[in-house]
Parts: C-alpha cells; structure tokens; sequence
C-alpha cells in the first residue's frame, strides 16, 4: 500500500511543496483522485454501442440514470407502470452519484423528511430479496457531537420528532459518547445524539438493483442515449404539455418527462423554456488510510466544526461544507465520471475539526481525494414536482448532496406525482412552485442564496432565522416607509414582509458572503444582529416588542402591510362553474359576500386555504377591474401564492372552461386594519358607513379611503374585528399615512408577521402548510365548515371528504396550551396522552392575551381507532419540550374568543372576565 503523509502535513505543505518529499517518502501528488468503493458502474463494459433505436412511445421517460432516475423507474414499476424508459447519455450512476459519500441519517426537523429517508432505508432491507444484487446498506449506525447547550437543545428536539416517528434516538452524556467511540476526543463535548438505524450504501450497487426490479417487468433503460430536444404543445390559458422527447436514435411520444439529471437538470428544463435555481459547486471529501480501531464505528456529524466522519471499512471519508465552495459557471455535459484535482486551500477548513474530533488523523495519511460536481438550490433542498408552466414534465433534481439518502423516498413519490397527480406525503418543502419563477433566472439570487444555503447547512435550526443573500427582490410600495419606522423585515417567496418593529431603523445590507471570496463584513450589522437575538429555543431578546404588538392590536387597533399576499381574479362566462368546483365553499351567493375557503385535492387534502371575494366588473383598476358578468376575486397567502395559482390553472386547463384568470398581486399593496378601534379609525377617512349592519363580516365593497379607491374586505386573520384594504399601488402610501395620522390618537401601532403569527394561534385560525397541509383533509382539520356538503354542488375533493365523513376520522388536530406560563413552545414538540406520543406540535406560539403558550397538532389513538371528543377530553396530556413533559391542557375549541364575538364587533357582550389579558 502506499505511503502518504498525515493529514495534518498535507493541509500545511500541498500548496507551496506540491512536489516536495513528505515524512514517509511519498509526495503530494501521489494522492489519487479516486472514490472509494470496490466498484463503479464507470468500471464496467460498455453497453450502449448496441443502441439502433427507442420505443416510439412511452407513459413516462425518466433522463437522468443516477439515484433519483433510477428510484422514479422502479417505483414507477411498483406502481405497475412500466411502459417506461430511462435514457441516460453515458452510464447508470454518471454524474454525480457514482462519487457520492452515501450517507443516510434518519432524524430530520420534519416528519415528511423522515418519511422520506425511511422509505429509502426499507427499500434499502429489502432490494436484495427482490433482485439478488446487494446495495451495499451498512448499518453502522450515526452519532451527532455537541458543543453547546443551544445545538444539544437542537438534537433534542430531532429525539423528539424521531420518537413521534418510530425512529430510536438516544441523547448521550461524554462519557457515554466515549463509549461508543473509544477514538473520539470528547474534552469539549456536551453531549451527543445517537440514532443505531443510521449507515451508508453503494451507489452502484442501489443503481443497478433499481434498475434490475425495473426492467424484469418491462420498463427499459437506454445508456449512451442522450436528450436532444422536447416538444410540446398549446393548452388553454397560454400554458403548454409535454409531447415529444427527441434523441439521436428516435422520437419518443409521450405525456410525462421526470427530469433527474441533477447538476446539469437546466440542460434539460431549456428545452421547455423553463430555468431552475441549481447553483452547481465544487464539494469533496478524502479517504484515508487504515486507522487501528476505526471499525464498526458510527458515522459522525460534528455540526458545530462543519465536518464528517464517515466509515469507509478500516478507514475514514472525512468532509464538510466550507464558507467558500467553488461555484461553477457551467458543467460540461460529458464530464461523467471525472474528478476535479482537490483545492487544499479551501477543504482545509475541515482539518482542524476533523483532527480535533478524532486526534488519531493528525497522524494518519490520505489515500485519496474525491472532489466532483454536485447542484445546490436556494433553500438546499430538492426540486420536485410538476412544473406550472408546463404540464406533464416533472422536476426530480437539485439534491444537496442528499440524493442517496432521499433517493428512494423522493422517488417513490415523484412517481406518485406522475400517476395520481399528487404525492402521498406533505411536498411542499421540495415542491418548485415555493420559488417566485422569475427569481429562478435571477443568478445573482441564485447563487448568493445557495451559497448561504451551503455555508449555513450545518447551522443550529432555530425557530426563528432570516437569509441574508440577495435581499430585496419583491417589496411592497411602503417598504421604505416601513423600514425607517424600525420594520425588521422577513424574506418569503421573494417578498420583504414585516417581521416585527424595533425601536430604531434595521435596515437589510447587501450580501456580504459572510466574509468568503475576499468580501468585507457589513459594517451596518444591525439586521444581522436582530437576528441573531432569535437564535435561541427560549423566548427572543425582542419578545417584549412582539407582546406590544399584540397587546396593541387586542386592545386598540394594529396595521398590518400583507402585500405580499397573492391576489387573483377569476373572470368569464364559465366563472361559476370554475369556482364551484375549485372551491369547497359555497361560492354561490350574492355578489359582496366574501368566503373563507379550501382547495382540496381528489383525495380530500387541503391545497390551499384562502377568502373568495363574489364580484361584477368594475371601473377597470386592480381593485375593480372590469369585466362583465360574475367574477372572483381570490386572496391567497404570499408564500405559497405560485402554490395555488398553479393549482387553479391546472385545473381551469384541464376542464377547458372559458374563463380569464388575471395576477394583480405585483400592483395591488394590502393593509390589515385590525382591533377594536378598527371601525372608528377607517370611519375617519372614509365616507363608507363601517357599522355591523351595513359592512357585516364576511363582506367586501369597493369604497373610497383618503381619496383613493380601495376593495375593502371584512375580515380578520387576529381574530378581532377589522378589514382588509387592497389598494392600487400608487395610492398605498397615502392610505397608509392616513391611517396613521387618524389613528394614532386611538393607539394604532404598526405590526408585523410575527405578531400575526401569535395572535392568530391564540385565536385558532389556521396557517397553510402548517396547520393544514395536503394530506391533511378538513374534516381532521376542524375546518368541516368550509365544505359544502349541505349543497347538490359537486367540487374538487368532494367524494373523497364525504367518505371520511362516513368512516370517522383517525387524526385530529387539537389546540394545547401549557400550564407554565414561563415556557416556550416553537413547533416540533412531541404530544403524549397516558405516558404515550400520540402526535407532534405542527405549529406553536407564545399567546400574550392568553399568557402562556399555545400549539396545534395532530393526534391519533395508538390504537389507530377513531377519534372521540370523549378521547381528547379525558387522559393526561404532555407537552415534551427538549427532553422534558410538561403538563398540558387539550381544548375542543381554541380558548380565545370562542363564540367570535370580537371578530363581529360585538365587544360590548364580551363578558368583563374575558376583556382583559390572562383570562382563558
């Protein structure tokens, strides 16, 4: 075997002694780029020469022949799909995931991720029963290092979540640490997590197993065959679908195209006129030689020093994520199976944590450097799902060098995605449509954004954290007079929306690349800071602020810009019919009603909750367009606005109906006026009559506000009385000043998403993709009144909901509030009835009117039968919090205001017990 130097030598000497001797005799260069497994399928015979042709036709062609491709054709088999083919341009595994660490780790901060990685593990166990072909899976079990208190907080709130999930995790002191890894330096140690089902495996061997299943029952797989071109055709509404996949040896017509070609997926998406926000970088690891009493070793996780450990056999592969990738421009398309020669100066950011770790490596040498391409994404996590501009072509790429681990996951529901048109679990966190599409050919966005992704991927997940890249991409008319009034602005779906109100300006700055590539700090750190005071697991430095907020908007009246909402107007002579369907709420009533409303997918589950303003043709401005006859006017929530704007032209297109859909949400600024002294503020700049029975709830009238016109909706997201004003933009900032001037006198305060966020968990209402999510229906969701079951009128999910309705439900969201009023509660927390979890907290907060905090979640009896109010009433209920139970109260109903008499106006029958903060 060959002599190297330590590792520790080599990070001092490769730049400036490349050719130099080391200790042992070798030099540097005789360091081989070259992955660490026995086998590659780079190694094996060529088997594309024999390629004369492809089918003509297929159901569904998967490009791409590395681990998501090769999962989407197998589990597309499962699902006894098999008229199928994969094309791949070189060999199965090219790419990126011949080289990949193959890393699995089961514990994630979210319940569809584990899904996920499990779904892989237990294809994992069983693929060689089924094909004979070992994937290599070595369950060596994995183990995260602590340093402080805050990321042992962090590990054990993933015991939790995984204990909800079925998944063993142990939280380990030092010296048991030690134990379990006799090598380990644990001087600076707080604790550890340990989770025995973690391991790795061999991506040739998972490939090809996949392929072997898939192809036994009929699917193909053409190697040496790559993509030329994509045709497809018109559909209504200007959209387009998948027809024709053209390669060097045929035309194949089809109506699905799942495109996993990972780093190099924009290749493929051009073809369609659609660009993905993939940001290719550079990303390695190193193999070292045989270390004495390295074997059987868990793999570790050093979070706090960015750096891996992972058992290669009697050696280690140790890597990391570095503050200053290297980012290519672009990747050569027949760059397969080749390596990049490894940049010591940027991976030596690792040794020191490596060596610290585990002090053995600092004298044990580097057999050899794998450092190849790899796609990162804004948010690092995968791009999935059904494009919304066109039809039939799916995305399953951008995997953050996580593509082994969620292989089989992701392709076991993309698959689901193609043939049912929805997936299984909750997808939103991966789903393209939670990107704006504009900023997806925005490179300055894109590659900042990933970049900070990467640098930050081993960070603590606190509950709350804002990016700091390519910042101020969306902003509403009256940001900047939000911004100098101490607005501490949040990032979703490339809007800057209010977070919350400091006491003096906290303006956003320019990326700073957290110092990497040469860029000087910020010296403006006051947004930085805001920040950073919201990285904790107890309450925020600015706790105080938010509770103002609140307490303003319970006791006065609070502002609230929610500009960033999207707002839609379905219009044409097939409008009521569209609406009908698409909507779960009766949608049929006089024009001015307004509908707090579902969207369900056909099996029930929730695809957006929004209101449905019933509308005629107006004068021609964004708030009152003009159009004849019956139209809709929809407010969705900004963060998922492409979400339910996709799911409604899906629809419109499919059915054909003769209907005009049009985007006012870039030239429309919306203000929440919300509280008690709502009414009486408005009536000052306002000749509209504001009284209950004039302006009932749940009613919208376009009316004059400071001498602009503004659609006004009674509504409330707060659950107080109030409305919601949406104003062209060039008259948002008048409005706003008007409001301000008329109701300061009458406590007006300006407030921002966090204050929402808080209020309306104390009143109940619910947060998309929180609360309620697609497979979630609403029935379980305590949202059964936004369906109309009592009506003839068929809709979208109706069939489906009506069968629950029959058989009874086996999970059921409930409210829980803390009998410690001192304790945080963030989401993530495990929910135990009897001394058993029969759930988790899905969204959580701290309710000030309350005084104590408040959380949603899901319940199921262990036995799995139907759930009971006498079930929720009975029983000890526990909140586990980091590691502790705390006693817990379930509500059948939210405690706040439960008869709604706020939200109506009618302050004056609230009765004196429940008028002031801390009564339940």
């Amino acid at each position: 075997m060959m002599a190297t130097a330590p590792i520790r030598q080599w990070r001092k000497v490769w730049k400036p002694l490349r050719h130099a001797r080391s200790a042992s005799g070798s030099t540097a260069s005789d360091v081989k780029e070259n992955v660490p497994y026995k086998n590659t399928i780079k190694d094996q015979q060529d088997s594309s020469s024999g390629v004369k042709s492809v089918p003509t036709e297929a159901d569904v062609v998967v490009i791409g022949g590395g681990s998501l491709g090769c999962n989407t054709l197998y589990h597309l088999a499962r699902l006894g799909i098999t008229n199928t083919v994969l094309l791949e341009t070189n060999k199965l595994t090219a790419g990126t995931t011949w080289h990949t660490a193959g890393l699995l780790w089961r514990l994630r901060p979210s319940d569809a991720e584990i899904h996920l990685i499990n779904t892989t593990r237990e294809l994992l166990l069983r693929l060689e029963d089924e094909t004979g072909i070992n994937p290599g899976w070595i369950n060596n079990g994995g183990l995260f290092i602590a340093s402080s208190r805050a990321r042992l907080d962090e590990y054990r709130r993933l015991v939790t979540m995984g204990r909800t999930q079925g998944i063993e995790s142990y939280i380990l002191d030092p010296s048991e640490t030690k134990k379990l890894y006799p090598l380990m330096n644990i001087n600076d140690v707080t604790g550890t997590l340990y989770c025995p089902g973690d391991g790795t495996l061999d991506p040739a061997g998972f490939c090809t197993a996949l392929t072997r299943a898939a192809t036994r029952v009929g699917a193909k797989v053409i190697e040496g065959c790559p993509v030329d071109d994509i045709r497809c055709v018109e559909t209504p509404l200007g959209g387009k679908k998948v027809s024709e996949v053209h390669t060097p040896y045929g035309v194949i017509k089809t109506n699905a195209v799942v495109n996993a070609t990972g780093a190099w997926a924009n290749s493929i998406t051009n073809m369609v006129g659609v660009e993905l926000p993939l940001a290719p970088m550079k990303h390695a690891y190193v193999v070292t030689e045989k270390i004495d009493g390295i074997e059987n070793m868990p793999n570790v996780r050093d979070h706090d020093s960015s750096v891996y450990l992972r058992l290669q056999g009697d050696a280690l592969s140790v890597g990391g994520y570095e503050k200053d990738p290297i980012i290519l421009d672009k990747l050569d398309r027949d760059f397969a199976f080749g390596l990049y020669e490894l940049d010591w100066d940027v991976f030596s950011a690792h040794i020191e944590g490596a060596i610290n770790r585990v002090p053995v490596l600092e004298q044990t040498g580097i057999k050899s450097t794998v450092c190849g391409p790899e796609s990162f994404t804004p948010d690092h996590k995968p791009l999935m799902g059904e494009d919304p501009t066109v039809q039939g072509f799916f995305h399953c790429c951008g995997f953050n060098s996580s593509g082994m681990m969620l292989g089989g996951g992701c392709g076991d529901q993309i698959a689901k995605w193609v043939v049912h048109g929805r997936p299984e679990f909750d997808m939103f966190g991966y789903d393209i449509r939670r990107f704006h599409t504009p900023l997806n050919s925005n490179k300055n966005w894109v590659i900042g954004r990933s970049h900070e992704s990467y640098a930050k991927n081993y960070s603590i997940v606190f509950p709350h954290d804002e990016p700091l890249a390519a910042r101020r991409q969306r902003m509403s008319p009256l940001h900047e007079i939000l911004e100098e009034q101490g607005c501490v602005f949040q990032e979703r779906h490339g809007w800057e929306r209010p977070g919350w109100f400091n006491e003096n300006p906290t303006p956003t700055q320019p990326y700073d690349w957290y110092g990497a590539y040469d860029t000087p700090l910020n010296t403006d750190q006051r947004y930085w800071d805001a920040l950073v005071d919201d990285y904790s697991f107890d309450f925020p430095k600015h706790h105080s602020l938010i509770e103002k907020e609140c307490m303003g908007c319970r006791n006065a009246a609070a502002v609230f810009d929610m500009s960033y909402f999207g707002k839609f107007y379905i219009t044409g002579p097939d409008a009521q019919k569209a609406a009908d369907w698409l909507f779960s709420a009766d949608v049929s009533k006089d024009v001015g009603v307004t509908a707090y409303t579902c969207m369900l997918n056909k099996s029930g589950g929730i695809e957006a909750d929004l209101t449905v303003s019933i509308c005629e043709g107006g004068q021609g401005s964004p708030c009152d367009p003009a159009f004849e006859g019956r139209g809709f006017y929809l407010a969705a929530g900004g963060a998922a606005a492409l979400q339910n704007l996709a799911h409604v032209l899906k629809e419109l297109r499919t059915h054909e109906w003769d209907v005009q859909l049009i985007n006012h949400t870039d030239d429309m600024a919306m203000l929440s006026v919300q509280g008690p002294n709502s009414r009486e503020i408005l009536q000052k700049i306002s000749d509209a009559d504001f009284s209950n029975e004039a302006f009932p709830f749940s009613t919208h009238k376009v009316i004059d506000v400071a001498g602009h016109k503004v659609r006004a909706l009674r509504l409330s997201f707060v659950g107080e009385m109030g409305w919601e004003l949406h104003i062209p933009n060039e008259a948002a900032v008048d409005v706003y000043k008007a409001l301000m001037a008329a109701g300061k006198p009458l406590g007006l305060v300006n407030s921002g998403y966090r204050a929402i966020d808080s209020l309306s968990c104390e009143k109940g209402y619910r947060h998309w993709h929180a609360d309620v999510r697609p497979d979630d229906t609403p029935l379980e969701a305590g949202l059964a009144f936004t369906c109309k079951l009592k009506t003839d009128t068929n809709f979208l999910g109706r069939e489906a909901i009506e069968q629950q309705k029959l058989h009874g439900i086996r999970k059921k969201l409930v409210t829980i509030t803390l009998d410690d009023p001192t304790k945080p509660l963030w989401g993530l927390e495990g929910i135990w009835r009897d001394g058993k979890p029969v759930g988790y907290v899905r969204r959580a907060d701290y309710t000030f009117f309350l005084g104590r905090a408040l959380a949603y979640g899901y319940v199921q009896r262990p036995d799995k039968a139907k759930i009971t109010n006498e079930f929720l009433k009975t029983g000890d209920w526990k909140i586990e919090s980091r590691g502790e139970l705390l006693d817990a109260k379930v509500h059948i109903r939210p405690p706040f205001d439960p008869k709604n008499l706020r939200v109506k106006g009618f302050y004056e029958e609230i009765p004196e017990a429940q008028l002031s903060a801390g009564a339940q």
